[in-house]
C-alpha cells in the first residue's frame, strides 16, 4: 500500500504539473494577444496622424509598417502557443485520469483491506 501512495503522489504532482503548463501557456496567449491589440491602437493613431491607410502609399509611416510586422509575429506565435495548448490540454487530461484511475484502485484495496479484519472477526 505504501508504493500506491507513493505512486499517487507522484500521479498528483505530474497533474500539478500538466496544470501549470497549461496556465502558462494560456498567459503566454493573453499576453501576446494583448501585445498585439497594442500595437493595432498605435498602428491606427499612426494612419490617423499621417492620414494615409494605404500600407502600399509610399509615404505610408515606417513606424506603422514595423508595428504591423511586429503584430503579425506576435499573432502568428498566439497561434502557434494554441496548438501547444491543445495538446498540453490533452496531456492534462490524460495524467488526471490516469491519477483517477491509480485512486480509484488505492480506495477498492483500501475498502478490501477493511473488510478483511471484518471477515476474520466473523469466522
Amino acid at each position: 500500500m505504501k508504493s500506491r501512495d507513493g505512486l499517487i503522489r507522484l500521479k498528483r504532482f505530474h497533474v500539478e504539473e500538466k496544470r501549470r503548463q497549461v496556465s502558462q501557456i494560456e498567459t503566454m496567449i493573453a499576453e501576446f494577444e494583448r501585445m498585439a491589440k497594442e500595437l493595432d491602437d498605435q498602428i491606427r493613431a499612426e494612419q490617423q496622424r499621417s492620414g494615409i491607410h494605404d500600407t502600399a502609399h509610399f509615404a505610408y509611416p515606417t513606424f506603422a509598417k514595423a508595428a504591423i510586422q511586429r503584430r503579425d509575429n506576435l499573432l502568428a506565435s498566439a497561434g502557434e502557443l494554441k496548438q501547444q495548448l491543445a495538446g498540453a490540454k490533452d496531456e492534462f487530461d490524460a495524467a488526471v485520469e490516469d491519477l483517477d484511475k491509480m485512486q480509484a484502485l488505492a480506495d477498492r484495496d483500501q475498502a478490501s483491506e477493511a473488510q478483511e479484519p471484518r471477515a476474520a472477526h466473523g469466522r
